[in-house]
């Protein structure tokens, strides 16, 4: 059995607890999707975060300029930033996926504010955590914000590769184009930002990034079978701060049913 077979089958029972999530029964319609997608959306913001890390450790970001060693890992992740950091929306402008995340937040009557106010503290010098806790958000979005960066201080390619390739089970895309199908046809109105964000999501991620993460995986561990294990452990926290995030989101829209 492969190294990636390996994890794959370790990280079942997780996968498993996250596809069969009680958050999925619990989005029954457009405003439960933006309860989600305001939490969620500091999950997109750091996913980035994750991608840049991996670009700052896989090739050369500062001057003067050096060959790295691996090439391949470098093309890898260089791939998957021209795709997730430049695509293009479904009017054919160049935008990140976080950005087209926001503009579909904006498009459906979701808040913007909680995320726009932590980026500008974060990119007025605030800590991380301090920006975190100054913001007004839901404690498990807070909580998995803090592992992502606690994983990317190590500065280790291998543990910020394993979470991103791993440790991102994410949403399940075709239960919300449902939903977003429903509201339109009963509202008469079109929500064609997150509709395309969501399909382009799938498109990506099944078709390219999937499998060139797992390809990165192999180059930046091999035959080192401590690295292995390391990506394992980190994988499965992932999953769990994950899991985590999910129940505090759940109980956010179950609260938001009894006002």
């Amino acid at each position: 059995m492969s190294s990636i077979s390996y994890i794959e089958e370790e990280l079942e029972d997780l996968r498993i607890e996250l596809r069969e999530h009680k958050l999925y029964a619990s989005l029954q319609n457009l405003d439960d999707v933006k309860i989600f997608m305001e939490s969620h959306v500091f999950a997109v913001w750091d996913f980035m975060s994750l991608l840049k890390a991996l670009q700052r450790e896989l090739t050369c970001v500062s001057l003067p300029w050096f060959p790295k060693v691996n090439t391949k890992t470098a093309r890898f992740i260089n791939e998957i930033v021209l795709a997730e950091e430049t695509d293009v929306n479904e009017l054919g402008e160049p935008r990140s996926h976080f950005e087209m995340y926001v503009d579909a937040m904006k498009q459906i009557g979701a808040s913007t504010s909680p995320i726009a106010n932590f980026i500008s503290e974060v990119y007025d010098g605030t800590f991380i955590e301090e920006a975190l806790q100054k913001s007004d958000i839901n404690e498990a979005v807070k909580d998995f914000i803090s592992f992502t960066f606690e994983v990317i201080k190590t500065h280790e390619a291998h543990l910020i590769a394993s979470v991103f390739t791993f440790g991102r089970e994410d949403l399940i895309p075709d239960m919300f184009l449902e939903i977003v199908k429903n509201t339109e046809e009963e509202s008469n109105v079109h929500y064609s930002k997150l509709t395309y964000y969501l399909k382009r999501h799938i498109e990506l991620d099944g078709d390219d990034h999937g499998p060139l993460s797992l390809e990165m995986m192999e180059e930046l561990c091999g035959e080192d079978q401590q690295k292995w294990e390391d990506v394992l452990f980190y994988a499965k926290k992932a999953l769990k701060m994950r899991i985590h995030l999910w129940n505090g989101i759940t109980q956010e829209i179950n609260e938001s049913t009894l006002v």
